[in-house]
């Protein structure tokens, strides 16, 4: 029988549902590890007992009961269901993201990253965890990204999804908001100009496209520089999560 927890978490593997609940799914030791790490609410979870065949899984089982999180025991079988991947390591819990505004970006140091129409959520959820830990002050989503609850972007993010600011937004909001801060656009884009130190130590939105299509004409004619990583001979491009580590850390380095 179908508790009220298997139907939440069931609802959260639709976009319509996480959106509804504002809420999200964690699965894996390591990644609800990181949400009580982060103060981020977990509202229950489904464990088996899978989890308890490792010291960690016990920990972690140990921990969120004394946190007053409701646990519901399931089988094996009944929890591979619930999962979206292939090992949950015995959890898929149910957690509140926090709920970012860009404010929470303004006046901080560091680029903030920007994502114009990155679709593939494996790669925008490798980007929240290079931005973090370059000490990017945060994530902008534009339309057409993946949506940064969707389960593979919060697995691929390794908990940086939170602990950084992360927030959907549309173009126009998103320039206006980075002009009352002081940050210059810059924009990635093949044809550009390299980084070099002249241009360093400016704060900064970082700006990356899809990788077919670049950057959006709103983004790009608001460019202030337009940046290019010097590429080897025959190498027509990098993948776009490459590229925007490779330009956070240049920033960085240059701060």
């Amino acid at each position: 029988m179908s508790s009220s927890l298997q139907t939440t978490i069931r609802d959260l593997q639709l976009r319509r549902g996480r959106e509804r609940r504002g809420l999200a799914l964690a699965e894996g030791v390591r990644l609800v590890e990181e949400a009580l790490a982060a103060g981020v609410p977990v509202r229950g979870a489904a464990v088996s007992s899978t989890l308890e065949g490792t010291a960690r899984g016990s920990a972690l089982k140990s921990a969120l009961l004394k946190s007053g999180v409701r646990l519901e025991e399931v089988g094996p079988a009944e929890l591979d269901a619930l999962a979206d991947t292939e090992h949950p390591q015995g959890i898929v819990a149910v957690v509140e993201p926090p709920r970012w505004k860009l404010d929470h970006m303004a006046g901080r140091d560091g680029a903030v990253l920007v994502l114009d129409g990155v679709q593939d959520p494996g790669n925008v959820g490798t980007m929240l965890r290079t931005a973090l830990g370059l000490g990017a002050a945060g994530v902008v989503a534009l339309k057409g990204t993946a949506e940064l609850a969707n389960p593979k972007v919060v697995r691929g993010s390794m908990g940086a999804l939170f602990r950084l600011p992360s927030v959907p937004s549309d173009a126009a909001t998103f320039l206006a908001w980075a002009r009352q801060d002081g940050r210059r656009i810059w924009v990635a884009d093949a044809e550009g100009e390299p980084l070099d130190a002249a241009a360093r130590g400016e704060r900064v939105a970082l700006v990356v496209g899809n990788e077919g299509a670049g950057v959006s004409d709103d983004l790009s004619s608001a460019a202030d520089r337009r940046l290019a990583i010097p590429l080897a001979q025959g190498t027509e491009s990098l993948n776009v999560a490459i590229a925007a580590g490779i330009l956070l850390y240049e920033v960085r380095r240059g701060r």
